[in-house]
C-alpha cells in the first residue's frame, strides 16, 4: 500500500508511514471478539516522533509527519496489497498514451471545513507545491508534468506559477499532461504529495501547516509540539476507508524503550517499532498482540558525496566498505533475526524487486574488502562516521557495523548520534553530514522506480547525499520512456544491476515490522509501508 508518504525516510530501526486502505497482512485481533464491547467512538494512541516540518502534504519526507498526514488527507488513488490500483477520491483516471490522463472525481467529497473537493482543489494545490518560492521538500515530484520547468526552472526566473500540463475541465474533472509518457505515473498519484488543498490553505499556508484542513478520514484537533497530535474521526468522509474508531492521539517519544514500557503499562496503544533491546522478549510479553511481518522498506548507509572526503571517490572504496560489513551476524544477533540482509537497492514486495541485484558486494569478505579499498586508493583519512538518530533504536547496530568494518579492513568507524529524527533529517537537508548517514526508505508507491529514480536521480528530492552520475540519469530516463509498465519495470531492474558500479549507497537489510499493541484495541493491521492502518483499529470499552 501506500508508501512513501512523502517519500518516506524511515525514522526507527524499522518503521514508517503511510497507510490507508491497503493492508500488508499480519496480525489483527487481540483476542477480543465481543462486538458489544467495541466503542465506535473510542480513541486510542500511537507512538510517533516529532514531525520534521509543518503538516503540509508536499513538505513531508519522513515517517513521523507522514503517518499523521495519512489520516488527514486522501489522494486520488491507492493500491491494494498486491499492488493493484484502487480508486479513492477519483472515480476514474484514464489514459490511452501514458502521457495525458483524464481524472474524474467522485462527487460530494468535502474538506473538513465543509467546502467541496473539486478539480481546482487538486490543480491549485499541485501548482502551489511545485513553485520553488513555497519551499516544499517534495516539489520535484511534479517534475513529470508539462510546464514544470517553466514554474521551477533550473536557472533563471520562473516564467509562470502554473504548469501548462494541468487543466480544469469542470468541477469534477481535470487533465494531467506529462512532458513525456511515463507508464507507471498513476501509481505516483497515491502519494500524499498529490493531495488536494482547500481554499483556506492558500490564505495562510504557514497557519495551515500547524492546523491542517484535509479531506481524509480524520480531521485535525490539536498539535502540542514534541508532546502529541490529536485527530478525530470525520463523519462527513466519503472514502472507502471510514474510521472504525473515534480518533487517534499521536504520542511523541524520544526513545523506543520508553514507548514499549508504556505499551506494557497501558499508556500507549499501538507501536510502530521496537528497540533492539526489547526484541528478544516482546513476543513472550505480548503474546498474540506481538507483530512480526515484512514490509517494503530497506535500510542503507548513504554516502555524503558532497563532502571533501568522498568527492570523486573511486566506487571500489565504497564496495570494499560494503564487503566489510557482516550483515548475517548483525541481523541474527544485534537485530535478533528481525531483519534480512539486503542483496540490492529495491525493497521486497514492490514490482520489479529482484534478488542478488548487487552481486557479491553485500557479502562479507574481509580479504576482498581490503583489496577493493586498496585498489580504490583507500578511505580518505582512514576514518568514517555514520550519522543516525538516537531516538530510533539504531545505536546498537551502528556500533556493530563500525566494529565489523574496523575488524575487517582496519578503518576507524564511529557513530555520529543526533538527538532525534528531526535533528538527523535537518542535518541531511542542510548538507551537514560529516561522512555517511543511516538511511531508510519505504515505498511511496509499489514500483521499483521509487527506490531508484526517487533516490538516485541527480535532481530527485530523496537524493540527499549528493550522488550524481550522468550514466545513471540516462538509464533512468530510458526506463521512464518505456512504452509499457512491464518494459519500464525490466529496464529499472537493469539500472539496479548497474548501481554496483557506482555505489550511491551501501545496502544493509530489508525491514520487518516488529511491534505490538495493547489490550484496549483490536483489528490492528500493518500496511505494506509498515505503518498501522489506523482507520481499521477498534477500541474496546
Amino acid at each position: 500500500m501506500r508508501g512513501a508518504k512523502s517519500a518516506k525516510w524511515v525514522a526507527g530501526a524499522a518503521i514508517i508511514a503511510l497507510a490507508a486502505t491497503a493492508c500488508g497482512g499480519g496480525n489483527s485481533d487481540s483476542g477480543k471478539d465481543d462486538k458489544a464491547a467495541v466503542d465506535p467512538n473510542g480513541t486510542f494512541s500511537v507512538e510517533v516522533g516529532e514531525p520534521q516540518n509543518p503538516l503540509q502534504p508536499a513538505n513531508t519526507m519522513e515517517s513521523n509527519g507522514s503517518i499523521v498526514l495519512s489520516t488527514l488527507f486522501s489522494q486520488l488513488v491507492d493500491y491494494d496489497a498486491k499492488g493493484n490500483i484502487t480508486m479513492v477520491n477519483a472515480q476514474s483516471v484514464d489514459t490511452t498514451d501514458n502521457k495525458t490522463f483524464t481524472v474524474k472525481l467522485k462527487p460530494g467529497w468535502k474538506f473538513h471545513d465543509n467546502t467541496p473537493v473539486t478539480a481546482e482543489s487538486y490543480v491549485k494545490a499541485w501548482n502551489w507545491a511545485a513553485n520553488p518560492a513555497n519551499k516544499q521538500t517534495n516539489s520535484f515530484w511534479f517534475s513529470d508534468i508539462k510546464g514544470y520547468d517553466d514554474v521551477a526552472p533550473a536557472k533563471g526566473k520562473a516564467k509562470t506559477d502554473k504548469m501548462s500540463g494541468l487543466k480544469v475541465v469542470d468541477e469534477n474533472t481535470f487533465t494531467i499532461e506529462l512532458s513525456k509518457p511515463i507508464p507507471y505515473f498513476v501509481y505516483k498519484l497515491g502519494y500524499e504529495v498529490f493531495s488536494p488543498l482547500p481554499e483556506s490553505f492558500f490564505k495562510d499556508p504557514t497557519a495551515a501547516g500547524q492546523k491542517p484542513v484535509g479531506n481524509g478520514p480524520y480531521k485535525f484537533v490539536s498539535w502540542q509540539h514534541k508532546k502529541e497530535i490529536k485527530v478525530t474521526r470525520f463523519d462527513g468522509y466519503q472514502g472507502p476507508n471510514k474510521a472504525k474508531n473515534g480518533g487517534v492521539t499521536f504520542k511523541n517519544y524520544t526513545n523506543l524503550e520508553t514507548a514499549y514500557e508504556d505499551l506494557k503499562s497501558g499508556n500507549v496503544d499501538v507501536l510502530r517499532q521496537l528497540a533492539p533491546k526489547d526484541l528478544p522478549v516482546y513476543k513472550q510479553d505480548l503474546g498474540d498482540r506481538a507483530v512480526d511481518q515484512p514490509y517494503s522498506a530497506i535500510q542503507t548507509i548513504a554516502v555524503a558525496y558532497y563532502t571533501k572526503q568522498w568527492k570523486d571517490i573511486d566506487p571500489k572504496v565504497i564496495q570494499g566498505l560494503s564487503m566489510a560489513i557482516d550483515r548475517d551476524t548483525i541481523t541474527k544477533t544485534v537485530l535478533q533475526g528481525t531483519r534480512e540482509p539486503a542483496t540490492g537497492w529495491v525493497a521486497k514486495g514492490v514490482l520489479g524487486y529482484q534478488p542478488n541485484a548487487a552481486g557479491d558486494i553485500t557479502k562479507y569478505d574481509p580479504a576482498k574488502a581490503k583489496k577493493l579499498i586498496e585498489e580504490g586508493g583507500g578511505v580518505p583519512g582512514n576514518k568514517i562516521s555514520i550519522q543516525f538518530n538516537a531516538d530510533g533504536g539504531h545505536k546498537e547496530w551502528v556500533d556493530a557495523v563500525c566494529g565489523s568494518i574496523k575488524k575487517a579492513v582496519n578503518v576507524t568507524c564511529v557513530g555520529d548520534s543526533k538527538a532525534d529524527f528531526q535533528a538527523d533529517t535537518n542535518a541531511r537537508d542542510a548538507k551537514e553530514v560529516k561522512s555517511m548517514y543511516r538511511s531508510g526508505w519505504v515505498l511511496d508507491y509499489p514500483f521499483n522506480a521509487n527506490f531508484i529514480r526517487d533516490l538516485f536521480g541527480t535532481k530527485s528530492d530523496g537524493n540527499q547525499g549528493g550522488f550524481s552520475n550522468k550514466k545513471v540519469d540516462e538509464m533512468i530516463a530510458d526506463a521512464d520512456s518505456a512504452k509499457t509498465l512491464e518494459e519500464s519495470e525490466k529496464k529499472y531492474q537493469d539500472v539496479e544491476k548497474q548501481l554496483v558500479n557506482y555505489m550511491p549507497t551501501i545496502p544493509l537489510w530489508y525491514y520487518k515490522v516488529n511491534a505490538g499493541y495493547s489490550e484496549r484495541v483490536s483489528g490492528v493491521k500493518y500496511a505494506q509501508d509498515g505503518d498501522p492502518i489506523l482507520d481499521g483499529v477498534q477500541v474496546h470499552k
